[in-house]
Parts: C-alpha cells; structure tokens; sequence
C-alpha cells in the first residue's frame, strides 16, 4: 500500500463464509421497529386505501434495509468509516419508522425526507469511498442516478396530498425495486451485470434470514402483548394464543427448519451469486410482507376471539398465509429450482376457506388459517425427508 493514499475499507475475500457483524445486527433492531409500526399501521387501516398505503411504506422500508444489506456485504461495517455510515442510516431509518402511522398526514416530509436522505446519502458515500477507478464504481453511478430520480418523486410526493401522493411514492419505489432488475441501466451511464456483483453469498442468505427473525419476532411479540392486557385469560383467549403460535410456529418451520441452509449452500456455490442474491432480496420482500399480514391477522384473533368474522377480516386472515406462501414456494424454486406442491395445495385451500370464513367467528378462522400452514410444513418435511 502506498503511503497517504486511503484505500476502500472493502471486506477481505478469504474463501471463508464473511459473518454478521455486531453492528449490522445492532443496525437491523431499528427494523423491529419499522415492523411493528406498519402491522400497527395495516391494523388500523383495514380498506384498500390502508392496504396500498402500508404496501408503498413496507416497500420503502424494506429497499432501505435491502440496499445497506448490500453495502455492508461488499464493506467491512467494522472499519470506522462504514460503522459511521452504518450508525447514520440507523438514525434515519428510526426518523423514517416513527414516521410511519402519519406518513400519509403531517409526517409526509420526515418520512420521505429521512428515506430519501438515506438512500442519496449512503451510495454518494460509497461512490466516494471507492473512487472513480474501482471496479464497483460504474455500479454504484447507476445506483446514485436512479435514487435520484427516486428521491424527486418521494420529495414531490410530500408536497402533494392523498392519492396522488400515494401514486409518486408508488413510482418512487418502482425506480428502486425494479431498476436492479435491469442492472441499474440508465441512459449513459450503461448498466451493469449480476456477474459484476462479487457478493458473498453465505453473508447475504444469512442477512436474509436474520430478516425474517426480526420479523417473525415481531409476531411473537405483538400476541403476547395483546395476552398480557387481556383481563380474563379464558378458554377462548388461550385458544387464540395457540392458534398464533401455531401459525407463527409452522411459518419458522417452513423457512428454517427445512431450506434456510440449503438456500446458504445455493447462493454459495453460485457461479453467478449477484443473480441469485438479487432474486432473494425480491422474494424475501414477499415473505416478510405475508409475515406481517399475517401478524394483523393475529391481533384481530387475539383482540376479539368470539366475534364474527367480517370480509375486511377474513381478506387479510387470508392474505397473510397466502403471500407468505407464494414468497415461500418461489424461495424454494430458487433454492431447489421447483414449486412445491404443497405450496399449491396450501395456496388453493386458503382461497378456498375465504369466502366462508364470514360464516364462522375469528378464533375458528385464526385455526383454520393456521392449519393450512402447518399442513404445508408438515407435508413439506415428509417431502424433504423421503429425498436422497
């Protein structure tokens, strides 16, 4: 190294699996929170209007996430440089989380203020840190160019009202979750190829999975929130706790217990780990939205076991299970390279049961949701098990 000149605080590529840093997991505690406040948010919001509106905002937050996820694979987070941009972004995606209830209300500017600071901040940072020189460089342009553009359309979003902010911030998030797909290309600036994108795959699929922790952790702890106010712990609300859990329980079970290590030695082995690590971001995108559907789910069991069952609550008791398992079955075809089956069977069970679930009251249709998984991961393992 030459003396005086600062050198990119890239990770070192020994051939060993690069682990999750201390400050990457202290980072993603923030999500806990961002987590909590869209179910909180979808909760409260049951129309179509709240549905839209939470699906924009969990975007946003789940690229802010994504695109850190990716900086702190190709960057040591333990340099003091990267642990300072690391520890900057978690502030801003605190602002940008406790914004999120009135998001679409008087917080409209911190929300997309804070996000846009984020995502415009943190790849001029990188730019800036690998110089113009270095392999990563025409990447990270293309990156700078379209958060740009995505920035514009947050920030007029703020400034407009009702639904045509909701459409700008749907063309903001469009700019960052579909631009990848295309290699960032962008007029002049050419595009990139996943080739390119020299990740290391053990790192992310763990990144990936810690995700999924933080989101089903929320679940866990909202419904024992919802118990520990509950006044009368009777027959009907302990019945409620178990069928959460149940369903809570079989949704881990399909993910760790059964392709989580092999999705690690999937991307690992990769001879292109840029691909596959970008296809995990986007269905990981649908796995995480169906868990916290399906936390909604739970609260509205927990809350009011013995009542009836209308069609607001009966849509989302199913469309939670249902995305978490159309997210599941392409995880699975991108680890296994088929659909299960049993996904299918699920997925056809659960539209099915949702026109009769107004018919029942919310602690049978909580069970009913929850068994359909459970069968899923039960017939899954039987599966997995009957393999060579």
């Amino acid at each position: 190294m030459v003396p005086g000149i600062r050198v990119p605080a890239l990770r070192r590529r020994d051939g060993h699996h690069a682990r999750v840093t201390y400050e990457e997991l202290f980072f993603d505690l923030v999500y806990v929170f961002a987590v909590t406040q869209l179910s909180h948010h979808l909760l409260h919001h049951l129309g179509l209007l709240g549905v839209l509106q939470t699906l924009v905002l969990w975007f946003a937050v789940w690229l802010g996430w994504q695109y850190a996820c990716w900086v702190s694979n190709w960057f040591d987070p333990q340099a003091p440089r990267i642990r300072g941009l690391l520890f900057t972004t978690m502030l801003l995606a605190l602002l940008m989380s406790s914004s999120i209830p009135d998001a679409f209300g008087e917080r409209a500017w911190v929300f997309a203020g804070a996000y846009a600071t984020m995502q415009v901040g943190r790849t001029a940072f990188v730019l800036w840190e690998v110089g113009r020189g270095h392999a990563l460089a025409p990447n990270f342009r293309r990156m700078l160019a379209w958060v740009l553009v995505s920035a514009c359309f947050w920030l007029a979003g703020a400034a407009a009202e009702g639904n045509l902010r909701l459409g700008l911030w749907a063309l903001a998030v469009a700019c960052e979750y579909l631009s990848p797909m295309f290699g960032f290309a962008f007029p002049g600036l050419g595009r990139s190829h996943t080739r390119e994108w020299t990740i290391e795959g053990g790192h992310l699929a763990e990144r990936c999975q810690l995700f999924v922790i933080v989101a089903l952790g929320e679940t866990l702890l909202a419904t024992g929130g919802v118990l520990s106010e509950a006044g009368n712990w009777n027959v009907d609300v302990v019945s409620a706790v178990l069928a959460t859990f149940a369903g809570t329980l079989a949704m881990w079970w399909l993910y760790f217990g059964i392709s989580s290590q092999d999705a690690t030695d999937t991307i690992t082995r990769s001879d292109d780990p840029g691909r596959i690590g970008a296809y995990f971001h986007y269905v990981h995108a649908l796995l995480i939205a169906g868990i916290i559907a399906t936390a909604v789910g739970n609260d509205l069991v927990m809350d009011a076991p013995e009542e009836g069952v209308s069609l607001p609550h009966a849509a989302m008791l199913v469309a939670g299970p249902l995305i978490y398992l159309l997210g599941s079955a392409l995880y699975k075809r991108a680890v296994y390279g088929r659909v299960p089956r049993s996904h299918l069977l699920g997925a056809m069970l659960l539209v099915a049961m949702g026109p009769l679930l107004p018919f029942t009251h919310l602690l049978a249709a909580g069970w009913l949701t929850s068994v359909v998984v459970l069968l899923v991961g039960l017939i899954d393992t039987r599966t997995r098990h009957r393999l060579p």
